[in-house]
């Protein structure tokens, strides 16, 4: 089994509990539990959070504690299957945990990961878009990659076809660190398919996979959206190169937006696509024509770690 606290263990515990088919909502225990005084509290049948969300999840966590044991066999199964893979574990009770997602409000309570976490991924950027790529959306992406790189800007994507794949191939190429966050477990097959030879290059060059979700579970259409709430919130923003109206980069660039992140739209995308348009004549993106536009809004990596000790600071002192 891989290394780790009886915290960590009750923490994941919690995760697991279920009251017939429903759960308590991970982001509500994210948000609570974050020290082990938290965690003694909602052990005991009780939710720090005083919220609507919080009011709703306590029946449900309260029917669902007298199944604590099963709990924490679905836990040790997990871990047994992450430490397969040689996956570590993160979760929002360690120092270690990602400076940037931790200020968002819906973070995930754990992340299992192969390759190293490092403090450098708090100046990072998200490079997103279609999985149907244009050759030219295929050649921004990786400019805009490399350019993130010559930078010293870590470059967060998803492991799909298409625009992620290029940028992580770009960043590899160009010598950086990029960060693939799944739409799957760690332990699962990695999808699509032909990603895999990608996603072990990542990690023998210095990267990292990231993955929110049980170390068993495969892709569902549920699992994509929650990845793309992941990938934004673990970075400073998310730059998106191509996407139509249905694509789930439009949704990560609205989830960027509501996040507090900046939001960039690649020109072409933002003279074409109507919803691109919109979101820059209301200005929640801007519309970037080089890498420029981009660096000169990322900011400092210092300021946002010094907001996530705070944030884990307050949490430690129960406030």
């Amino acid at each position: 089994m891989i290394a780790i606290t009886p915290q960590q263990r009750d923490l994941l515990a919690i995760c697991a509990l279920r009251a017939g088919s429903t759960s308590v909502d991970w982001n509500l225990i994210a948000r609570t539990c974050q020290s082990p005084e938290a965690l003694h509290v909602v052990l005991g049948g009780d939710l720090p959070e005083d919220s609507a969300v919080a009011r709703k999840n306590l029946p449900v966590l309260r029917d669902a504690l007298p199944y604590l044991d099963e709990a924490r066999a679905r836990v040790a199964s997990e871990l047994e299957a992450a430490k397969a893979t040689g996956a570590r574990l993160v979760t929002v009770l360690d120092p270690a945990y990602p400076a940037n997602l931790r200020l968002v409000p819906n973070l995930p309570p754990f992340l299992f990961h192969l390759g190293d976490l490092e403090e450098r991924d708090a100046r990072s950027a998200a490079v997103v878009g279609t999985r149907n790529a244009s050759d030219d959306g295929m050649r921004r992406a990786g400019r805009m990659a490399r350019g993130l790189v010559d930078n010293d800007v870590v470059v967060f994507s998803g492991l799909a076809k298409g625009i992620d794949t290029a940028a992580h191939t770009a960043a590899l190429e160009a010598g950086g660190r990029t960060v693939a966050v799944m739409g799957t477990g760690i332990a699962a097959k990695i999808y699509p398919a032909e990603n895999k030879p990608l996603a072990a290059r990542i990690v023998d060059n210095g990267g990292a996979l990231l993955s929110q979700f049980w170390p068993t579970s495969g892709p569902a259409t549920w699992t994509f959206p929650r990845r793309n709430v992941v990938t934004s919130g673990s970075t400073m923003g998310s730059i998106v190169i191509e996407a139509s109206s249905t694509s789930g980069a439009k949704m990560q660039a609205r989830i960027a937006h509501e996040h507090g992140k900046h939001v960039f739209l690649i020109r072409s995308l933002a003279t074409k696509e109507p919803w691109a348009a919109k979101m820059v004549a209301e200005r929640k993106a801007v519309e970037v024509a080089e890498l420029d536009d981009v660096l000169s809004l990322l900011g400092s990596a210092k300021r946002v770690q010094q907001a996530a000790q705070q944030r884990l600071q307050l949490a430690l002192a129960g406030l």
